[in-house]
């Protein structure tokens, strides 16, 4: 008999080897990921799953690939530090995909950011009638351009160019922007008064003051401007700058418009002071562009047909309506072509995309819809034996969706690829080949692996993961009776088909359906920006690497005045961009150095080892601890301190009492806003506007982010604010919050232009009696009905 082949020792390489760990709260993790499978990491929010699989895996192998390019081409990539690990071996490349939000470039679109456009300019250079030129003549971001002159080269030839066009699709009044700024003159001038009475609205410009001084020595002051002449008016808002005396003084007088623009909306945004920035967003107004009509192409561009349609109307089309156009092509000539722009306008649907438009804007994405867009490239990529590295891809997804999210993960595995999920949904842990569950709690009280192997040995395990996998919230046995309703009334924004629909008041309504069914146009559209509205979103917090939660939430102004109080000096002393900073770094904690061609390089700051403050500083102590000690503590442990009898700081206390209460008890005080995921920004928000006298709170789903047994803890947070006396209205997929709502309203059917319509409204037990929607199916059989 022929002896069994020796076992090749290419084939010993089946596992990822973590020995050691330390990033973060990693407390000397050691874990074999099997190669080839599907492996999801789960565990409460701040556990460590992130740090161990993209603070660790992930950018290792990303380091180690930078590391083989040239040092020329290095010097223009991010320099990354090797992650504090003992041993990581078999590594393969990995490919993230997370749900940061694309850049809002306003020059990029779905379209862009995909290649489709790319690939559909070629298309209508090639067949479009008539012919203009090549792809650049349909690109919006190339302007037509005419060039004339002469070039002399080294042996003394002269080159003579007669004006020569090169064409680009471009509009030329917004610059392929699609809009035009524009200012709301009903928020500049009140016409009905005069200047005396106050008719310039602008802050800083009061009737008595030295900037409507100049106004009232041109103008009749006593006249309402509503009574001006043609002349007048004109030189009220637009005069050209120009030398007059006020009270023997010379000054320049210009009319109100150019003014303000250049002293209050040619300055970006952020560094005005917050009641100037409110007035430059009422007053500012963006709209369409009257000479391309939003388009952003110029007339040539728009000129040229294929089938009776412009590139213009061909990238406003749905992706679904627009790969059936494209199959009504035949044409030999573009086969190719017309091929491969079908493959990814297919990938779009599969991933549950087909409701955007490719003329889309791409800042305009939310998080989850990004996350899914970047998965398009990789979907018919050729590449095997990679790691894909996925952060919670199931996030704005419906139950009807996260079906068709988990097949698409499996195909990417049964195509020979290490897949790597961060995840909390339960239908996608499901699936797992391989679980390691991170805990038991968060901080430092997590960073352990408290679990790993099948997913049935999960829900043995006795983890808080496996003891709330087979959670299922329950119905109510009785709703709340509502106390009144907002109306909404012919809404019809993006794909709302003139809708009608009353939200009730007083108590928790959530608005569901499939990802694209017109849940955001209908709240975000009708009922945000209505008085006493208070709307809390997953948009990223502004603020530069000195913010942090404390910053933010105001909660360092009484933590200062307690220590000043309790060592008599100054609170400017306890401020890291004051007084008490260390005066090396300036009070940040690194030393940012510039090494010319090379990436900046950021170092902690040797003098005050990272902490931020001046070492005479770090000798003042309350309750023990000095202010870089406090800044380090987790919410729940700085609630203890500022509750205790002895260091009882009642305006902190309160602050971090709202934070707990939204699930952010492991969170640091310090801890740079920057690194924060969008469910904890949303709840970092909720937990500021608690203390807001809004009586409506509308919230983006909240439970991004979120494990199993911490969303027992945010319905119990959204029962006390209906208790409370607040109206809650909450857009959101996860079953569990469904089952807990007082009313329920469901869009759909579809996505796109085959949703925008109310398909259900009324209680979560009628809607599960039903099962007239998708929802409705999803939800009986979650709760076991």
């Amino acid at each position: 008999m022929p002896k069994p082949a020796e076992p090749h020792p290419a084939d010993s390489h089946e596992k990822i080897r973590v020995q050691g760990a330390h990033v973060n709260n990693l407390q000397g993790v050691d874990v074999e990921i099997p190669k080839r499978r599907l492996s999801v990491f789960t565990g409460v929010s701040g556990s460590g799953k992130s740090s161990l699989v993209f603070g660790t895996i992930a950018a290792e192998s990303r380091r180690l690939i930078d590391e083989t390019y040239s040092t020329f081409v290095q010097g223009f990539m991010p320099n990354l530090p090797r992650p504090e690990v003992d041993v990581l071996e078999g590594l393969t490349t990995a490919i993230l995909v997370d749900q940061e939000r694309m850049g809002a470039n306003p020059r990029s679109t779905l379209g862009t950011v995909t290649d489709a456009h790319a690939m559909l300019r070629s298309l209508f250079s090639r067949i479009g009638e008539p012919t203009i030129g090549g792809p650049t003549a349909f690109s919006f971001n190339i302007p037509t351009t005419t060039v004339g002159g002469a070039s002399v080269t080294e042996s003394g030839k002269k080159n003579v160019i007669k004006q020569q066009v090169y064409l680009g699709g471009m509009c030329p009044q917004c610059e392929g922007r699609g809009t035009v700024s524009d200012l709301d003159l009903t928020q500049i001038v009140d016409e009905s008064r005069s200047l005396v009475e106050g008719a310039v609205l602008v802050p800083g410009y009061t009737a008595d003051g030295w900037m409507i001084a100049a106004f009232k020595a041109v103008l009749p002051p006593e006249k309402p401007i509503a009574k001006y002449t043609k002349a007048e008016r004109e030189d009220f808002l637009y005069a050209e700058p120009r030398k007059i005396k006020v009270d023997k003084i010379n000054i320049t007088y210009e009319g109100l418009i150019p003014k303000i623009r250049k002293s209050m909306f040619s300055k970006d945004a952020e560094s005005l002071q917050p009641h100037i920035r409110a007035f430059v967003e009422r007053a500012a107004v963006f709209g369409p562009c009257p000479s391309c009509d939003g388009t952003r192409l110029n007339e040539s561009a728009r000129s040229v047909t294929i089938k009776g349609r412009t590139i213009a109307e061909v990238t406003a089309l749905q992706v679904t309506d627009l790969a059936e156009w494209l199959r009504t092509i035949d044409d030999p000539g573009v086969a190719p072509l017309v091929g491969k722009l079908l493959d990814l306008l297919d990938s779009f649907v599969d991933i549950g995309l087909g409701y955007l438009s490719l003329d889309r804007p791409s800042g305009t994405l939310s998080g989850g819809e990004a996350q899914r867009t970047k998965m398009v490239r990789h979907l018919g990529s050729a590449l095997t034996d990679v790691t894909y590295v996925f952060d919670e891809p199931t996030i704005g997804l419906h139950p009807h969706d996260i079906e068709r999210m988990n097949k698409l993960l499996l195909e990417l595995r049964d195509k020979g690829n290490t897949v790597l999920v961060v995840e909390h949904k339960p239908e996608t842990i499901a699936i797992a080949d391989h679980v390691i569950d991170m805990g038991p709690a968060a901080g430092s009280g997590g960073g352990q692996v408290v679990f790993q192997g099948t997913v049935d040995g999960l829900l043995r395990s006795g983890t808080r993961t496996g003891e709330h996998l087979s959670y299922r919230a329950s119905l109510k046995d009785a709703v709340r009776e509502r106390s009144g309703v907002l109306e909404i009334r012919g809404a019809d924004s993006h794909n709302l088909q003139n809708v009608d629909v009353d939200i009730p008041l007083g108590v928790l309504t959530v608005v569901t359906g499939v990802a694209g069914s017109g849940k955001s146009s209908l709240i975000h559209g009708s009922v945000v920006g209505r008085e006493g509205v208070v709307a809390i979103d997953q948009a990223a917090i502004k603020g530069s690497r000195r913010s942090n939660p404390a910053t933010y939430t105001g909660l360092l102004e009484p933590i200062r005045k307690a220590f000043a109080k309790a060592n008599d000096v100054k609170p400017a002393l306890f401020s890291a961009n004051s007084e008490g900073a260390c005066p090396t770094c300036k009070g940040s904690g690194v030393i940012v150095t510039e090494l010319g061609f090379m990436d900046t390089v950021s170092t902690p700051c040797e003098d005050c080892g990272g902490k931020r403050f001046q070492a005479a500083v770090l000798d003042y102590r309350l309750g023990g601890l000095n202010i870089a000690e406090v800044l380090d503590l987790p919410v729940e442990k700085a609630l203890e301190l500022f509750s205790a009898p002895e260091t009882k700081v009642p305006a902190a206390a309160d602050i971090l009492a709202r934070l707990a209460d939204v699930g952010l008890g492991y969170l640091k005080l310090g801890q740079p806003l920057n690194t924060l995921s969008g469910g904890e920004r949303q709840r970092v928000k909720l937990a500021l506007h608690m203390k807001e006298k809004g009586g409506v709170y509308v919230l983006d789903e909240p439970t991004t982010g979120l494990h199993l047994a911490d969303v027992e803890n945010l319905l119990g947070l959204l029962d006390r604010l209906v208790d409370a006396g607040k109206s809650v209205i909450v857009i959101e997929h996860h079953q569990a919050v469904m089952a807990h709502a007082d009313w329920i309203i469901d869009l759909g059917p579809g996505a796109g232009h085959d949703g925008g319509t109310i398909v259900f409204e009324g209680t979560p037990a009628e809607l599960v009696a039903k099962r007239s929607t998708l929802t409705g199916e999803h939800l009986a059989a979650y709760v076991g009905e």
